[in-house]
């Protein structure tokens, strides 16, 4: 058995390493997707259109084997489009009986998006899907082989009801487009992806070897370490309801075990942040659970546990190393094309830095760069390399120009070309 255990987790690992290849920012998801798929939960993906969200878990399903079923989901989708129609011949006999072959009740892997837009009769029917792994409908009653259903939306919901049913998707992930310093590889990533299809790398069998060992784990040596942790959370602000702080317990063990380990370790807690239900107190549950985390490894899911486990210094280390090996990069300055091409990089760090970080809480080593950074581009708007150019701030009430330096909030490095001459001036600046 056990020399079965380690073969399964090791098909599963080359599966989600095929899945994730040319994916670039949504290997954590295709992680999330196997890890709740083990664990028998559910995964929501909030994020905006067109950032791949549905093609992580169309190659999840297609690597691991399992039958795929997916839709979008509008204001004036019918129950028939997701659960199949009613078979009228039966319904002349007085019988309500659903034709269910390549719906969803068959599916083993499910995509819904735009999943809160479903009218209450398919969110009711849904309910019952994903909390029993049943469907209802009038005289029709199956089990379904479901093992993860992946919702996705734009936004959480406000409403109370809706935001009731997205409580049934333990784990979450917030998605955003792939920021500037990546994108020439998401360009040679997205290509990559036109070829034929992937093939099956392994089978939903090898799942299920794994998913019996996660529910058959000790949970006992690693229960008062998850007990610290949610109480460090409940100090910070960030409260999870006890039903969620419960059945996090099969993400922890589902990770171990995809990870090759039987028993759950403090290197698996990692799986509780995304439990965090909104996107800022995860950000915070990161922060104050940073010593908590500090010992996480998983060789199978590693990109979805760095994401987790990676704080704000983590990640501010990231955001130095790109910017110091751009700015190693410089082309010469007779170059002006490159130049351009190059300072436009810059500004896509820079940008990154601000998204990330308020001007006060900026870690040291991100400081010393947005003053390289910001010197570099002053240089280029007082015209060294481009004298018919200056660069010029496109945010309204800047408090002060790219010339005497930069002292605005998150999201302020907004810079655009002007192609008029004279020393580089912004907004609330007198030049």
């Amino acid at each position: 058995m056990s020399s079965s255990f380690e073969a399964a987790a090791s098909a599963v690992r080359d599966a989600l390493s095929s899945a994730g290849r040319g994916l670039v920012e949504r290997e954590a998801m295709v992680e999330l997707v196997a890890l709740s798929a083990v664990a028998g939960e559910h995964l929501l993906v909030i994020g905006p259109p067109g950032t791949a969200k549905s093609e992580a878990v169309r190659r999840t399903a297609r690597v691991l084997g399992g039958s795929y079923f997916e839709y979008l989901l509008g204001r004036f989708t019918e129950p028939s489009e997701l659960f199949g129609p009613v078979d009228l011949r039966k319904l002349r006999e007085g019988i309500v009986e659903t034709e269910t072959q390549g719906m969803l009740p068959e599916a083993e892997v499910a995509f819904l998006d735009e999943v809160f837009l479903g009218s209450t009769a398919i969110l009711n029917t849904l309910l019952g899907l994903l909390n029993e792994r049943t469907f209802r409908r009038g005289h029709t009653r199956m089990r379904c082989p479901l093992r993860v259903c992946v919702g996705a939306s734009n936004a959480l919901p406000e409403d109370e009801s809706l935001a009731a049913f997205a409580d049934r998707f333990l784990a979450r992930i917030f998605v955003e487009p792939v920021p500037d310093p990546r994108l020439e590889e998401l360009l040679a990533g997205g290509a990559s992806l036109w070829g034929d299809a992937d093939a099956p790398v392994t089978s939903l069998e090898s799942l299920d070897v794994v998913a019996q060992a996660a529910r058959e784990a000790d949970l006992s040596g690693v229960r008062p370490h998850l007990a610290h942790a949610l109480r460090t959370l409940r100090a910070a602000g960030v409260a999870l309801s006890d039903s969620r702080a419960v059945k996090v317990q099969k993400l922890i063990a589902a990770a171990a075990a995809l990870a090759g380990r039987r028993t759950p370790g403090t290197a698996d807690l990692w799986p509780l942040v995304y439990a965090v239900p909104t996107k800022e107190a995860q950000a915070l549950a990161r922060d104050v659970l940073r010593d908590v985390l500090a010992g996480t490894e998983n060789p199978a899911l590693p990109a979805a546990a760095l994401e987790a486990s990676a704080g704000p210094l983590v990640r501010a280390r990231r955001i130095a190393s790109a910017g110091q090996a751009l700015l190693a990069e410089r082309p010469v300055d007779g170059n002006g094309e490159a130049l351009a091409a190059w300072r436009l990089k810059l500004e896509g760090v820079a940008r990154e830095m601000d998204a990330g970080f308020a001007p006060e809480s900026l870690p040291d080593d991100l400081k010393v760069l947005r003053a390289e950074v910001t010197g570099v581009l002053a240089s280029g708007a007082s015209g060294s390399s481009h004298p018919k150019r200056r660069w010029r701030c496109e945010r309204a009430g800047f408090p002060r120009c790219l010339r005497h330096g930069l002292d605005a909030g998150p999201r302020a490095w907004r810079l655009r070309a002007s192609v008029s001459g004279g020393a580089a001036s912004g907004p609330g600046c007198g030049g």
